[in-house]
């Protein structure tokens, strides 16, 4: 009797092991089980207690010169030269074209900046050409854009502007999901430093002092809540 429940307990163990190779043997399967292993590390971090983020009320200190990004929308003016003065959007690889000056690097540079170059390249075919560069669409370099992840309603990335605070940015993201546990969410610098945020607190109970600054190329992670 015992022989035969050994056998029926190893041949229940080998069809175990079998049956699992068959399961997660795909790369596809691979994948999804470390998914699953990361987002349980992410819950067992949970915990993790940061420091709460710089409030809305501090200084901001100078403010930086807006820097074009890919896909913003730029009036360009030449002044007494209409013919001269085109909209352009800005392609993915940073630059644009204009009449006379042809191709132009202009991602990375300031409306101020670039107006210069272009002046210095239709100088050579315009008298006194003075040029006025006006950004009407924004989009912003990538490195400077605040993003959001996780439970958020809209998750993306949003251009960011002086003086931006998370409030500001998760109106434009619209909030957070049902399941979002808003107070468990994590500001994270770009240098690597981490900060505690009450979201819920913010938007659904209207607690101003929740409220912080946001800086260039921050990131908002929202995760969802386990109860």
């Amino acid at each position: 009797m015992s022989n035969r429940i050994g056998e029926q307990q190893t041949t229940a163990t080998g069809n175990g092991a079998s049956g699992a190779t068959g399961r997660h043997g795909s790369p596809v399967a691979a994948w999804l089980m470390a998914g699953a292993m990361a987002l349980a590390l992410c819950a067992c971090a949970g915990g993790r207690s940061f420091p709460p983020a710089p409030t809305a009320a501090e200084p901001a200190g100078e403010a930086e010169a807006y820097k074009i990004g890919p896909l913003d929308t730029l009036n360009i003016v030449v002044w007494r030269n209409p013919e001269l003065s085109p909209t352009v959007t800005v392609r993915p690889d940073g630059k644009i074209s204009t009449p006379l000056a042809g191709e132009v690097q202009a991602a990375g540079l300031s409306p101020a900046d670039l107006a210069k170059v272009l002046e210095d390249k239709l100088g050579k075919l315009v008298r006194d050409a003075k040029v006025s560069v006006i950004v009407s669409g924004f989009q912003g370099v990538y490195a400077q854009q605040i993003r959001i992840v996780g439970e958020a309603t809209k998750t993306q990335s949003v251009p960011y502007r002086q003086d931006m605070t998370v409030l500001d940015v998760m109106i434009q993201a619209g909030g957070i999901t049902d399941f979002a546990d808003g107070n468990g969410a994590v500001l994270v610098r770009k240098e690597g430093k981490q900060y505690s945020l009450r979201l819920a607190d913010l938007l659904k109970r209207g607690d101003i002092s929740a409220n912080a600054r946001v800086q260039p190329g921050d990131i908002i992670i929202i995760p969802q809540s386990w109860f």
